[in-house]
């Protein structure tokens, strides 16, 4: 029974740290999609920190994403999703893995797309575009605490 306790500690402590990672997620892929939007219809030069934004974004994705992965793990190893109602177990089981996996591919093609790009508009229209399309999807399946699958969780 001990282990079953360590596991529901550890599951609280990665859905804490998943939970305040996504507001700076958030924010950074709002801040570096629109950073470039504006870049890319000003036409002005691609300045360092819209470059470093973009990194920061793309970084911290792949930091939930690891997160999500060990929550994702635990949940299953500990039986959560089998105690579910079947929305909510095909909510996270695939809805919001599958949406989120998608955008953290975005957000990762988008800086890769902006790497090969010869111009300094095309660098920066290659990142608003995949990183706007990321936010969208962060914010359509975010259990925000408005939401039905996020009611009862908080701001946190």
């Amino acid at each position: 029974m001990p282990e079953a306790t360590a596991a529901v500690e550890s599951s609280h402590l990665l859905l804490f740290f998943h939970s305040v990672l996504r507001w700076v997620l958030v924010a950074m892929v709002a801040v570096a999609g629109f950073a470039a939007l504006a870049g890319a219809v000003r036409k002005s030069p691609l300045m360092n920190w819209h470059r470093g934004a973009a990194i920061w974004a793309m970084v911290l994705c792949h930091v939930q994403l690891a997160l999500g992965m060990l929550l994702y793990g635990t949940d299953i190893a500990s039986g959560t999703f089998r105690r579910m109602t079947p929305d909510a177990a095909r909510y996270w089981e695939l809805e919001h893995a599958g949406l989120m996996l998608l955008a953290i591919a975005l957000v990762t093609a988008g800086r890769m797309a902006s790497k090969r790009a010869r111009t300094e508009e095309g660098k920066q229209l290659r990142v608003a575009i995949f990183y706007l399309a990321a936010l969208v999807l962060l914010l359509l399946k975010t259990p925000w605490w408005f939401t039905a699958m996020g009611e009862g969780r908080g701001w946190i």
